[in-house]
């Protein structure tokens, strides 16, 4: 931790006297590891995602702080475990529900999402001297005061649930979906183009000034309708429902998207001086792709939590990059944080900079990681070590009153398919241990 600080002091050092660098960060919504060709993916065309791959660097240990959407968007905007802001454990339930109890008592005091007075981003960035805009999906908080704009965006566009129709902005709910800022509005067109042309939008207008370009795409999320399926009917039994087909199909047009934006910063010749980063919220539910690993969204197995990141800055990272620290999503925050040379005096950052390690091909550094995730009766624990020599993880799931154990050695059971938990003396009650010392710590801060 010791080497990553001074590497942040003198990174921090170095930039004094440069331009300050554009950022755009697409965050991809319920896409799997192995949703992406340069992940593995055989049957989806990514050439834009994979040329960013190819062109920058790409994590090969990458971890959603969340096993859904609502925790881990949490922890990109706090830079800290999600566990800190109360009541946003699991996803917020389409039309402001809250679906364990601590978020059930929020939603009924109007108060379900993201308090505006823990969260960094835009923050960081508007006091670096930054246009911030977010264009997308935020589940943060469905009620007037979550708006995006009441903590400082610019600019904002798009739904403040967590899925919507792709071509009526609906969601399973009467509450207003679709906005532009505060206000809701009407649109003709594919939910993922919208998104795009706004973000475009957002560019041209402001390429003469520092930009924070924030794309929280809804794809691939359900309901799952690629561009040619306008005339599919979706209700609420069917909403949830998709093939291989059209899940693929969604796959390339958001890689088209990505190539758009590519494409505009080039044309701007802002491409040399831009920080452009590609990333999944969590792991995929069926349809989707989490190969090679174990497990889908809403669980702690590999494939609920590991994510693709790709970060690509001329100039800075090396093309054709490998970076193999253990990372997670609120490690974003702290390399926000230094790149714009903002301090957050008095705000506990509980990510590393992660960009750093890939700027410098920092050998991985040792780490621990922990998640805890509830909805309804159901709460999953996990805790991930790192010690630079094994990586090892320890995950238990309570629910309906029984409870399951599980302990892997990742290094030599990557897949989790040996549960050596029931062993004499396995080293997962130590990680058991660590994971009871931080849950005391993980206390809410409303």
């Amino acid at each position: 931790m010791k080497k990553i600080l001074l590497l942040i002091f003198s990174l921090s050092s170095a930039f004094a006297g440069e331009q300050k660098p554009n950022i755009i960060f697409i965050l991809a919504d319920d896409l799997g590891f192995g949703d992406i060709a340069c992940y593995g993916c055989p049957d989806a065309r990514t050439p834009n995602i994979n040329k960013l791959a190819e062109q920058g660097a790409k994590y090969t240990n990458f971890y959603a702080n969340g096993t859904e959407c609502t925790p881990t968007r949490t922890s990109i905007m706090t830079g800290r475990y999600p566990q800190f802001a109360g009541g946003l454990e699991c996803a917020i339930g389409t039309g402001n529900v809250g679906r364990y109890d601590d978020a059930i008592r929020l939603a009924e005091q109007s108060q379900l999402g993201l308090p505006v007075n823990q969260a960094l981003i835009p923050r960081v960035f508007t006091r670096a001297g930054y246009r911030t805009g977010i264009f997308g999906k935020w589940h943060l908080g469905y009620e007037p005061h979550f708006n995006p704009v009441k903590y400082g965006w610019d600019e904002f566009f798009g739904c403040l649930g967590g899925n919507v129709d792709y071509f009526t902005h609906r969601e399973l709910s009467p509450l207003p979906a679709l906005f532009s800022n505060d206000k809701p509005v009407t649109r003709e067109g594919y939910m993922t183009h919208l998104i795009t042309d706004e973000a475009l939008q957002f560019i041209s207008r402001n390429q003469k000034t520092p930009f924070f370009c924030y794309v929280p795409f809804t794809t691939p999320h359900f309901p799952f309708q690629a561009p040619a399926d306008r005339d599919k009917k979706f209700t609420r039994e069917n909403w949830t429902e998709g093939s291989r087909e059209s899940y693929v199909a969604m796959l390339e047009d958001l890689d088209n998207s990505v190539g758009r934006i590519l494409k505009k910063i080039e044309s701007l010749k802002l491409a040399r001086n831009t920080l452009v980063l590609f990333a999944s919220d969590h792991g995929a539910m069926k349809p989707g792709r989490n190969l090679p690993w174990n497990g889908y969204k809403g669980s702690l197995f590999e494939g609920g939590i590991r994510a693709p990141l790709i970060a690509k800055w001329p100039g800075k990272i090396r093309p054709g990059t490998l970076c193999h620290q253990l990372g997670a999503t609120f490690d974003l925050t702290a390399s926000f944080a230094r790149i714009t040379g903002t301090q957050v005096a008095g705000k506990k950052l509980d990510g590393i900079d992660i960009i750093a390690c890939a700027e410098k091909n920092l050998k991985p550094l040792p780490r621990e990681l922990y998640w805890r995730a509830k909805r309804g009766d159901r709460t999953w624990w996990a805790a991930l070590e790192n010690d630079g020599e094994q990586t090892r993880k320890y995950i238990r799931r309570k629910e309906g009153g029984k409870t399951e154990e599980w302990f892997f050695n990742l290094g030599e059971d990557p897949v989790e398919s040996k549960n050596l938990f029931a062993l004499p003396g396995n080293y997962g009650h130590k990680l058991k241990g660590k994971l009871a010392s931080w849950e005391k710590r993980m206390k809410p801060l409303r």
